[in-house]
């Protein structure tokens, strides 16, 4: 039987060989996305698809998949609210993982998967092979994610929720 320090020193000698990849799902720099960004942001996506026509609801999540904004569109239908939150939970969840900064790229990538949507990542919860969410990023670092839902497709989802995040990520990386 193991004494209890030598279990930790085991669990201790494992967590610190983790490949960077699966350490980078939350930040490392320890940067926080300022709310005042986040916001920004939401609103910028939003109003980019409501001058389309198209009500839509945005999410902002930190690296770790906490939502920092939720801001719902006028006249946005109930639904935007749980495809945006998923797109922006994907892009920053998935996206150090397997190198992507748009949700476009990850359902491009699990469409030529055999498994299709068949594939373990689905049985995970508020993952989405969906358009629509972009990664804010902080040099090449994933701190934040922004998901748009509602427009008649994903890839619309998708150009506002650039828009989004090009107006604040000046801010971003000036904020070091």
């Amino acid at each position: 039987m193991m004494k209890s320090g030598t279990a930790f020193a085991l669990s201790a000698c494992v967590s610190t060989t983790l490949p960077f990849d699966a350490a980078a799902q939350v930040a490392q720099s320890g940067y926080a996305l300022p709310l005042t960004l986040a916001v920004d942001a939401a609103t910028t996506a939003i109003d980019a698809c409501e001058a389309n026509g198209w009500p839509v609801s945005a999410f902002v999540v930190d690296s770790s998949g906490v939502v920092r904004v939720h801001l719902k569109g006028d006249h946005s239908t109930i639904h935007t609210k749980d495809s945006a939150f998923r797109k922006a939970y994907t892009v920053v969840t998935m996206g150090p993982i397997f190198g992507f900064d748009r949700t476009s790229v990850f359902a491009e990538t699990v469409s030529k998967n055999p498994a299709g949507a068949n594939s373990a990542l689905f049985n995970l919860p508020d993952i989405i092979a969906l358009a629509g969410g972009v990664a804010i990023k902080r040099g090449n670092e994933i701190v934040a994610g922004l998901g748009v839902g509602g427009a008649p497709g994903g890839d619309r989802d998708e150009v506002c929720a650039q828009e989004g995040v090009a107006k604040i990520a000046p801010r971003v990386s000036a904020n070091r």
